[in-house]
């Protein structure tokens, strides 16, 4: 009898289900649904205006969501609810929201709409900079064993400077918050009606770890004396490892998705990191590169290492039986996004639209038509901040090179080659501190359509890189982790590698280095470090000055 898990995948625009068929890794059906206030970033639903570098959710937006995937992928697949054994949920992380006792979000009570601190801060809120710049100067200051674990920097797109800066700046939200809770918590809480933490998000996003738990009173007290609770008032819930049974569907669920009961629902995990099993990804010396609106870059290693400016290194976050790390870029897709949407000419908008393809698509053509080099441009990938490895959302955008003969194109192709050269030093990072880099696996919609940005990839970061299988791999990897929850007994899996065999996915297609155009990257590579070290490492903080007379030139 065939049996089927369920993947929900919270990204930051919309949530995608993936129906899978647990024994072959057939995809049967997919459903999205885009979040109706999408990221607020400019204004509460009210109109009231946010500040720079905030951005919000609607919890509303979730639930809706939830439901509609769920019954549409029902209708559209023809598969009996009673064939689903289990459900798994992943999202953007660091996206968390304050809740009362209930699990009822504060911006959906009617004395907090008002307040943009009661709305679920997205990942990209970067607001919280000033929150996490103490957090780590006190950190360093008592030599805190966590702050190594992180690459020496908190960053402020994580769970604790954010709850600090509700503190700072809404003191009641804070005190009318039962939890602070990351956004899959809650998730799996409306789902089961049973509140859990997952090991993932606690660990890179929360400074939670396995054998220590969260950092100490006596460090939260320095920090702010509010704070020295905050882990028993604000946060107290056991923390789950990866794989795990939250539960099962409320009746609640059941009525309005069409679920059963009795179907398995997995602790959640991070959108990134549960994608790794869904590449077939199983063992150390692979690294997954998630390319999309920004990059995660996620691998396993035997030894727990210390690693200058990534994301974390948590045992267990990945994958069961290693330390998992992560690393990141802020800001590719929205980059290349950017481009598009300001500084592209009418001329190219109207040939694309003749020939019926997009921007990205054009300008892509256009740039595989130059020469690595050719363009005489080198950008830094910071328009979004820095995460790894300076860990600096002050940081911005530069291109260099410029002249009145520059292209869109050459444009284009410098801001795309930026990111490669962003992976690349977080390649090497890795590397000098012992952990090796063998092969590269890429995941996301850029990989699966521009073929001409993973040559460049290839070619920049000289090994070979291969693509993951499924165009919803967030979705396949949760997908994996119900049919995980459910169990052999339950008509699933035993474990997380005999799951990802059994369902994970990789195409064909691989993307080998070219060894001349290496030679010339290599050079432009060692330009893009030398701007990487004098404007991220505190030679010039232009970037920082500019950015502090933007905010007060209102």
């Amino acid at each position: 009898m065939e049996k089927y898990a369920l993947g929900l995948d919270f990204g930051t625009l919309s949530v995608r289900a993936l129906l899978v068929e647990i024994f072959t890794g057939r995809e049967v059906a997919v459903s999205a649904f885009d979040y109706p206030h999408s990221v607020m970033d400019k204004a509460l639903p009210n109109g009231k205006e946010l500040p720079d570098d905030w951005a919000l959710q609607h919890p509303e937006d979730y639930l809706e969501g939830l439901v509609y995937v769920i019954r549409d992928i029902l209708k559209t697949s023809g598969v009996c609810a009673d064939k689903i054994v289990g459900i798994g949920v992943d999202f953007t992380a660091c996206t968390m929201l304050a809740t009362n006792s209930a699990g009822v979000p504060l911006c959906l009570l009617s004395e907090y709409q008002a307040e943009p601190h009661a709305y679920a801060k997205l990942w990209k809120h970067h607001a919280a900079q000033k929150e996490a710049t103490l957090i780590n100067a006190v950190a360093e200051k008592r030599s805190e064993a966590f702050l190594a674990r992180y690459g020496g920097k908190v960053s402020s797109e994580w769970l604790i400077p954010k709850i600090w800066q509700v503190l700072n700046e809404a003191p009641e939200i804070y005190e009318a918050a039962k939890y602070f809770i990351e956004a899959g918590d809650w998730l799996v809480w409306q789902l089961t009606g049973r509140q859990t933490r997952n090991a993932c998000a606690a660990g890179y996003k929360g400074m939670w770890h396995k054998q220590s738990g969260y950092p100490s009173k006596e460090f939260f007290r320095e920090l702010d004396p509010r704070l020295e609770n905050i882990v028993s008032e604000k946060l107290n819930c056991p923390v789950y490892p990866l794989g795990s049974k939250a539960g099962e569907v409320t009746q609640k669920i059941c009525e309005l998705t069409g679920l059963l009961p009795h179907t398995a629902v997995a602790v959640a995990n991070v959108d990134a990191h549960v994608t790794v099993p869904a590449c077939k990804i199983t063992a150390p010396g692979q690294m997954l590169a998630i390319i999309g609106t920004s990059t995660c870059h996620m691998m396993a290693d035997v030894k727990e290492h210390n690693v200058r400016g990534i994301s974390g290194v948590v045992e267990d976050g990945i994958l069961p039986g290693y330390f998992g790390y992560e690393a990141g870029q802020a800001c590719v897709g929205d980059h290349f996004a950017w481009f598009v949407n300001n500084c592209c000419p009418g001329e190219y908008s109207l040939l694309a639209k003749e020939r019926g393809i997009s921007l990205h698509q054009l300008l892509s053509e256009k740039a595989a038509l130059l020469y690595p080099g050719e363009n005489g441009l080198v950008a830094l990938d910071w328009y979004n901040g820095n995460r790894s490895v300076l860990v600096d959302a002050e940081l911005s955008g530069m291109l260099l090179g410029m002249t009145l003969a520059t292209k869109p194109e050459e444009l284009y192709r410098a801001l795309l080659e930026a990111t490669a050269y962003g992976t690349r030093k977080i390649l090497d990072t890795f590397r000098d501190s012992g952990i090796p880099v063998n092969e590269l696996t890429a995941s996301g919609g850029i990989p699966q359509k521009n073929a001409f940005a993973m040559q460049v990839y290839a070619d920049v970061l000289k090994i070979p890189i291969r693509i993951g299988g499924s165009a919803q791999a967030a979705a396949l990897g949760s997908a994996i982790f119900g049919a995980v929850a459910a169990g052999k007994e339950g008509g699933g899996h035993a474990g997380i590698f005999e799951a990802a065999q059994a369902m994970g996915k990789l195409d064909a297609k691989v993307y080998l280095p070219d060894e001349k155009r290496s030679l010339v990257y290599d050079a432009l590579y060692a330009e893009y470090e030398r701007l990487h070290d004098y404007f991220g490492r505190g030679e010039n903080d232009v970037m920082k000055r500019l950015k502090a007379i933007r905010r007060t030139a209102r």
